[in-house]
């Protein structure tokens, strides 16, 4: 089983302790994103997890945890998202040297393999247009050189919650490029970037694009990827593709751990996050000490009789 250290939420930033309660007990409880009354356990013992995937803007408070990861036998790789958009965009992350140096410093203790660097989402607008992008991602890829083998892009997707969001910096000035994915000037600049890549020596992937990106230097890629499991700690695993995930995803399986609703760096273009005020009130009433990352309070917590039977082996 691979645990997916969550799409929905950013564990390593908010919730490191929780996490390592949860490692240490061996299981966590874990609602269904659909109906929250269907909650159930999941293993976390080394010998049930064959990695552990992570995705984070700010692994930091994580950091100091790894070796005791590593001790325990768990096997894990970072995704780590590292733009540099405007405060209107990203207004709750460390300042982009901070960021910088907990990249390089994270590469150093569990090699540049093990760190993927994400530039995503790529939002083209009036304030970051083409030119942004590739002004930023060229300073971006010369800091991280020799710090990471792969770098993950996506073209942002305006789901429902994200484009009510960045609707109202409309009000504010911005003016959205919203089908940015179908322009031609798209596809230049990912042969632009993949150029940029390459001369970092750096591998480029595209996530979940239904454009197949090949024919510029981008193929498709997979964020929860076997193959790269398979590389670095000698695994066999065969490639299943996730069902749950959009059908132009290619991740593996896994066993996603987080909770919607609960990351508070407020970026403007979440799709996991419906509002910065419901996901602090949240993050407020979270207890590390909980199986499960968050839980209304005063609600009892009931889970299934078949993952309760589950827990008892674990």
């Amino acid at each position: 089983m691979i645990i997916s250290a969550s799409r929905r939420t950013d564990i390593p930033a908010w919730y490191s302790q929780w996490f390592m309660n949860r490692i240490r007990e061996g299981w966590c409880a874990v609602p269904n994103p659909m109906n929250m009354n269907q909650v159930k356990s999941v293993s976390l013992n080394p010998r049930s997890v064959e990695a552990i995937v992570f995705w984070s803007k700010n692994p930091k408070p994580m950091m100091n945890h790894l070796d005791e990861l590593k001790n325990m036998g768990y096997h894990y790789y970072f995704q780590f998202t590292l733009n540099d958009y405007p405060p209107e965009f990203e207004p709750n992350v460390p300042n982009l040297e901070d960021r910088i140096n907990t990249f390089k410093e994270l590469s150093r203790k569990i090699g540049w393999m093990s760190v993927v660097w994400r530039y995503d989402p790529i939002i083209i607008s009036n304030m970051t247009d083409y030119a942004f992008h590739l002004d930023k991602f060229s300073t971006l890829a010369e800091e991280l050189h020799g710090v990471t083998k792969r770098v993950v892009v996506s073209i942002i997707d305006y789901y429902q919650k994200t484009d009510r969001r960045l609707s109202k910096l409309e009000d504010e000035g911005f003016n959205f490029e919203r089908e940015a994915d179908q322009s031609k000037k798209m596809e230049d600049f990912l042969k632009q970037i993949a150029g940029i890549a390459t001369r970092h020596d750096m591998e480029i992937y595209s996530c979940a694009e239904e454009c197949d990106y090949s024919f510029v230097g981008v193929p498709p890629g997979s964020c929860i990827d076997q193959a790269l499991i398979n590389n670095l700690w000698g695994f066999n695993i065969p490639y299943e593709k996730d069902k749950y995930q959009r059908k132009a995803c290619m991740c593996h399986k896994s066993t996603d751990i987080g909770i919607n609703d609960t990351c508070i760096h407020g970026c403007r273009y979440c799709y996991s996050t419906r509002s910065l005020e419901m996901a602090e009130r949240r993050h407020n009433e979270h207890d590390p000490n909980s199986p499960v990352l968050w839980w209304p309070p005063n609600k009892p917590l009931a889970i299934g009789k078949e993952n309760k039977a589950q827990q008892r082996l674990l």
